[in-house]
């Protein structure tokens, strides 16, 4: 991506600018490292083995690019309502106002996910307090935490994204010393899972690219921190480079340990990390592990919080949501916003901790997809956006390079992925559902959008 010596755009609402770019850039990171990668990453491994590596690169590079698209996008008009606002202003309300509940559903559903998924992942290492307490202890936290302003939101994520970056090059280092043979008294595994690359053919890796994919899936959060950063075109473009690297050195590092170490097959897929630290002979690694994806759920529930409360705001601002949610305290926070926002997570926790494995299941499978709609969505709005202002002379911030192959690319991978997902049933019943579930929102926007033009010709004549 490029940056013009023009002025940076000035954030669009009335929210603070108090996020530093330190923390936007471990925001964007922290979002995408989750319990996806420390405790999921091995069904990916089991479908696909080491050709696992393929999925993780194809997903890679689709994130890569959808990034680069929402950077130009959030530079030129940073907004809360982000990737929203950006498909309002490209396909027109209908799409801006459904795309926008459709991201805040999604995240509100998550939050009680992984409030409990924390609880619970706490009490197996630490028996003593019921996980319904835990549970709604970390929900009553970090409500507090985004009602106290975005600067210390921001610097709670920062050092969450910290020590989950430590733990990570703690795991890549043992998992080195590991493999080539440099661990007093531990003999080396070597490489030969890599003989067998791909057991279950082109069939695994596609199975693998659709459980992958969702593991990227919260980097979309920087786009929406964006309007709260202070010269957002010089923050957003340096979350964006660093974020990318990152992400794949990570991820794409960590696959490749735990493909070399763990066949197939193997008891230790079912905690990747904590299964090449058992063998590497580290004590305590399970518990370890375990503590770091409560970190990880804990820091997700918390940007997840963020992201809701912002969207609703945004939307309320456009008319979308009630005005009373676009209301802000002295500290320039939507407490309207957040706490309509973490209702909806406590409701769905207290359900799930009443009749089990019935209520978020059911809830989690209709938004599922929901990152691939609004990843598809960005990179149509920039398409659509960056022809715009190219005709319209405009000079751009932030320009993503290699328009318009590189988005088109974006959308022949989306495209190839979705055409994967329908092939599985169980991932196209997930997508059916989240499907359906647009239908519906786009036609209450509509409605909604309808009765005001009615209202406001009536209030003319």
């Amino acid at each position: 991506m490029t940056t013009k010596s023009i002025a940076a755009a000035a954030p669009t609402t009335g929210l603070g600018h108090a996020l530093k770019p330190r923390q936007l850039t471990m925001m964007g990171l922290g979002s995408a490292i989750g319990a996806g990668l420390f405790l999921g990453s091995g069904a990916g491994v089991q479908a696909a083995g080491p050709a696992v590596l393929i999925s993780y690169l194809v997903a890679g590079t689709l994130i890569i690019l959808v990034m680069w698209a929402l950077g130009e996008m959030a530079a030129a008009n940073p907004n809360s309502g982000a990737f929203s606002v950006y498909a309002e202003k490209a396909l027109g309300k209908t799409a801006g106002g459904t795309i926008g509940w459709l991201w805040w559903l999604q995240l509100v559903v998550v939050i009680a996910a992984e409030a409990i998924g924390a609880a619970g992942l706490l009490y197996s290492v630490w028996p003593v307090i019921p996980v319904w307490i835990l549970a709604l202890v970390f929900m009553v936290v970090f409500t507090g935490i985004n009602l106290v302003g975005v600067r210390n939101f921001g610097e709670f994520e920062f050092w969450f994204a910290i020590l989950k970056v430590a733990a990570i090059v703690i795991f890549l280092l043992i998992g080195a010393a590991l493999l080539f043979g440099w661990l007093p008294n531990v003999p080396s595994p070597g490489f030969s899972a890599f003989g067998d690359f791909a057991p279950n053919g082109i069939g695994g890796i596609a199975a693998a690219l659709f459980v992958v994919i969702f593991a990227f899936g919260g980097t979309e959060i920087v786009s929406v921190a964006a309007a709260e950063t202070e010269n957002p075109a010089h923050s957003v473009g340096k979350a964006i480079r660093t974020v990318v690297w990152r992400i794949l050195v990570f991820y794409i590092g960590s696959v490749f340990v735990i493909a070399a170490i763990l066949p197939v097959g193997s008891e230790g897929l079912k905690s990747p990390f904590a299964g090449v630290l058992d063998l590497a002979g580290i004590p305590g690694a399970g518990a370890a592990i375990t503590l770091v994806a409560v970190v990880a759920l804990l820091s997700a529930l918390n940007a997840n919080l963020y992201g809701a409360s912002r969207m609703i705001f945004s939307l309320s601002e456009r008319g979308e949501a009630p005005r009373l949610l676009s209301r802000l305290s002295a500290s320039k926070v939507p407490v309207a916003a957040v706490v309509v926002s973490v209702a909806f997570g406590f409701i769905a926790t207290v359900l799930e901790l009443l009749f089990p494995e019935k209520i978020l299941p059911a809830l989690l499978n209709l938004v599922g997809s929901t990152c691939l709609v609004v990843w598809g969505t960005a990179l149509v709005s920039q398409f659509i956006l960056r022809r715009r202002a190219d005709r319209e002379g405009t000079e751009l911030p932030l320009r993503m390079k290699g328009f318009p192959f590189l988005t088109i690319l974006g959308l022949i991978l989306l495209g190839l992925i979705l055409v994967v997902g329908f092939a599985n049933p169980e991932s196209a019943g997930q997508l059916i559902g989240t499907f359906i579930l647009i239908l519906a929102i786009a036609a209450g926007c509509f409605i909604n959008a309808k009765a005001k033009a009615a209202k406001q010709t009536t209030t003319v004549k």
